[in-house]
């Protein structure tokens, strides 16, 4: 692209990495401390708060129906999106004061069949506008990382200093700054709104009114072949141990943030950067996750796939360990906890990320779009679905006498990663498979 060119382009992308900057931050605004908010200060129970969790997993299953019969059909994406994020702003606002455990979850199912969509929607929004998708869509996508650590660490900044009361005990922190947490959701409500409104700056995008056929049925008999039926029952108990992590890990990182090794340099050095809560801290694996995608061009070429997907296998492994055995482990706490955080990174990037460049290598170019749609439903509807059921239950059997047990807690979704391990091993073919134009013929 000529000098020029990129000149003429720069206000599209400004505008295009705003968008997925508000998009994701509205959402890591209170997703990593919804579990904190719900046990401690709602004082809903572990089993009920999976449910809650679960709700996302059934906007992501309706997401594609919505958004393809709404956006694609009968309203320009940039004022679909408008109005979602308004009504959302106004949904999610009611979350923070809401009591109710029953009226929560109405609210929050409506809020999720509303946000889900969008986050297909601003995709395909800049894949129609972008000029080169392969060169300029990693350029704006990042933004909403950066969009999500922002967030996260600007909560954590405001619990620390509006939340934290001097000379508290851990009790009487933890449970402040639980209380605290509601000022999350208003954040979320209120970007949700700048979002809204900013939506209906960006390019005009209307609707495909034209007849497509469908691709779906063509796609599930190409996704039955090798490797992709291994990839596809391997995708579910990962993603449940993926969803496992944002259930419990901010309540989890908390306990050390509020407890007796705030005295201690480190710690203080860490709340300094990251706030307290958990979900400032947390985003030490959304920047790990900028890095790993970054190297991806360099290691997809190195290895293979199946070696890459192994890997992500092992640090989802790796990382419950971590947090399950942090207290007998050789490294200080904090230091084992961030390794444990940054395990995020390769997890995201050599397992989720290279599943879908594996289904976009192994399906034929007609039902492609198809097949990523139907593997974005099983990782990120099923399978949180099922995590977060799992999530709430195993936490009810790891609480004794009000006290969670993170040892317990954490081993089962890493003896869960280990045994996907050995499946993967066992089951995923060698090399690549042909190509999928050349078997389908």
């Amino acid at each position: 692209m000529s000098e020029l060119a990129a000149r003429s382009q720069r206000p599209l992308m400004i505008r295009l990495s705003v968008m997925m900057f508000l998009q994701y931050a509205i959402w890591g605004a209170w997703l990593p401390l919804m579990y904190q908010f719900l046990s401690q200060h709602r004082g809903f129970a572990d089993g009920e708060i999976g449910y809650l969790f679960m709700i996302g997993g059934v906007g992501a299953v309706f997401a594609p129906f919505i958004a393809g019969q709404v956006a694609d059909r009968y309203f320009n994406t940039e004022k679909y999106l408008a109005i979602s994020h308004l009504v959302g702003g106004v949904l999610v606002w009611q979350l923070a004061w809401i009591e109710s455990y029953w009226l929560f979850f109405a609210f929050s199912l409506l809020y999720s069949l509303i946000y889900s969509p969008t986050l297909a929607l601003t995709n395909s929004l800049s894949f129609h506008h972008l000029p080169d998708r392969d060169r300029d869509f990693g350029r704006v996508r990042v933004w909403g990382t950066i969009g999500w650590i922002a967030v996260g660490i600007g909560i954590g900044q405001w619990l620390l200093h509006h939340h934290t009361p001097e000379n508290a005990t851990e009790a009487e922190a933890l449970s402040a700054q639980a209380r605290g947490i509601m000022d999350a959701f208003r954040l979320s409500a209120i970007l949700g709104v700048v979002m809204g409104m900013f939506c209906l700056t960006l390019p005009s995008t209307p609707p495909a009114r034209g007849a497509r056929s469908n691709a779906t049925f063509e796609a599930l008999g190409e996704v039955r072949r090798q490797p992709l039926i291994t990839l596809s029952l391997i995708a579910v108990p990962i993603s449940c141990i993926h969803q496992f992590y944002f259930v419990h890990t901010s309540a989890f990182l908390n306990t050390y943030q509020a407890g007796a090794e705030s005295i201690e340099n480190l710690q203080k050095a860490i709340n300094a950067i990251f706030g307290v809560g958990g979900a400032g801290l947390m985003t030490i694996g959304q920047m790990a996750e900028i890095v790993v995608l970054a190297l991806m061009p360099v290691l997809a070429k190195k290895f293979s796939r199946k070696s890459l997907l192994l890997t992500g296998v092992v640090a989802y492994a790796l990382r419950m360990a971590l947090f399950a055995y942090v207290d007998v482990l050789p490294l200080p706490a904090m230091l084992t906890l961030i390794v444990g955080i940054a395990m995020h990174g390769v997890c995201f990037g050599c397992f989720i990320f290279v599943a879908f460049m594996v289904v976009d290598e192994n399906t034929t170019a007609d039902v492609r779009a198809s097949a990523q749609s139907l593997f974005g439903l099983v990782i990120f509807g099923v399978g949180i679905i099922a995590g977060s059921i799992v999530a709430g239950y195993v936490g009810d059997w790891a609480r004794e006498s009000g006290k969670m047990d993170y040892t317990f807690l954490f081993s089962v979704p890493m003896w869960i990663a280990i045994a996907c391990f050995v499946v993967l091993l066992a089951l995923y073919p060698r090399g690549r498979a042909p190509a999928a134009e050349a078997r389908v013929q």
